[in-house]
């Protein structure tokens, strides 16, 4: 990597509200993305490899003089701060509005960045927020610091049902998390911010995105105990995938922090049936965790694993795929159907 410091600027995207296709994961039907590129650096992120960086190489070179988008991830942020003059005249001038059963027409903040990785982030944040509430539209808002996001809690309490904030909380393991997610808030402070958010009555969700091949049933089951503390709606639960070259430099990564064990681990999921029996028992320790301690599991088997596992196990899985997620934000109708049963045999089997 050619540099250490974080390069800025502006991004000249004119592109405001974007459809999206994280509605499959019971997220949003629409994004609102304030930068490109992000400051966390997290070694797994998927973004990088997305259209929404690799389509667009040589405006990235010419504005953050980027050579190599995802090796370089985590240096490089083009804010996008003409969307504060600009969102409430898009919002004013759209006439039809994307609802699918899944996503329920919400618009989330930012799922390709971190929109509170800092003040010049979070200001466009507020006001993003600010606007769909005052158009009766719902925003779903994900962040690594829900510490810094309680700037603008005057915003979230105003907007009220339909604003929900959420963080990614992998593990509790704070040396763990800062070996991949070298500029992120430690998880004690992801836990502390979204407790205080739900203390004043703003919906709250936790990401357990993604989760270690380290952590056993008990650690989830104390991370679960922790994560009830914040009241949250929902709690997504996807397990690591190894896939695409930023898992490489993931391994590296703990390698480097001397986190060897976490490395050692990762490394044997590049073993296609490892990672499926990995993925597989965390699944179910989640939603067998989940209802013991009855909280509002929802779980997110990647749709590549379905095919690397027994019948009636890629069943369960493609069972939570279809489910819609528990939550009653953005009006949405909650499941009124038992989670998929872990009672088949070969679920059994995987210990």
């Amino acid at each position: 990597m050619k540099r250490n410091e974080i390069t800025t600027g502006d991004d000249p995207t004119k592109a405001v509200l974007s459809e999206s296709g994280l509605h499959s994961k019971h997220l949003c039907d629409y994004v609102i993305n304030v930068a490109t590129g992000c400051k966390h650096g997290c070694k797994f992120c998927y973004v990088p490899s997305t259209p929404n960086i690799r389509a667009r190489p040589e405006m990235l070179k010419e504005h953050a003089d980027v050579d190599q988008p995802q090796r370089e991830w985590g240096q490089y942020v083009l804010y996008r701060d003409s969307i504060i003059d600009r969102i409430d005249g898009i919002l004013n001038r759209k006439r039809t509005w994307k609802r699918t059963p899944q996503g329920c027409g919400i618009v989330g903040i930012s799922f390709a960045t971190d929109c509170y990785m800092d003040g010049r982030a979070g200001k466009i944040t507020r006001k993003v927020v600010q606007s769909l509430a005052e158009h009766d539209r719902y925003a779903r808002v994900l962040t690594r610091n829900p510490i810094l996001a309680l700037q603008d809690a005057d915003v979230f309490v105003e907007a009220g049902e339909n604003v929900t904030i959420g963080s990614s909380i992998p593990c509790m393991n704070a040396e763990h998390v800062h070996a991949i997610e070298p500029r992120t808030p430690p998880p004690e402070h992801r836990l502390r911010g979204l407790k205080e958010f739900s203390e004043m009555g703003v919906n709250t969700y936790v990401s357990l995105s993604p989760t270690y091949p380290t952590q056993s049933r008990s650690d989830l089951h104390e991370q679960l105990e922790r994560i009830a503390e914040c009241e949250p709606s929902v709690i997504f639960h996807e397990p690591i995938n190894p896939r695409s070259g930023n898992f490489q430099m993931t391994v590296q990564a703990a390698k480097a922090a001397g986190q060897n064990e976490l490395a050692m681990e990762l490394e044997r999921l590049r073993d296609r049936d490892q990672w499926a029996e990995y993925a597989v028992t965390q699944l179910r320790w989640v939603q067998e965790l989940g209802e013991g301690l009855d909280l509002p599991v929802h779980l997110w088997p990647d749709k590549s694993l379905l095919k690397h596992v027994p019948t009636d196990v890629a069943d369960w899985l493609r069972g939570w795929r279809n489910r819609q997620s528990p939550e009653g934000f953005a009006d949405r109708e909650t499941p009124t159907t038992s989670p998929p049963s872990l009672e088949q045999p070969n679920l059994r089997t995987w210990a």
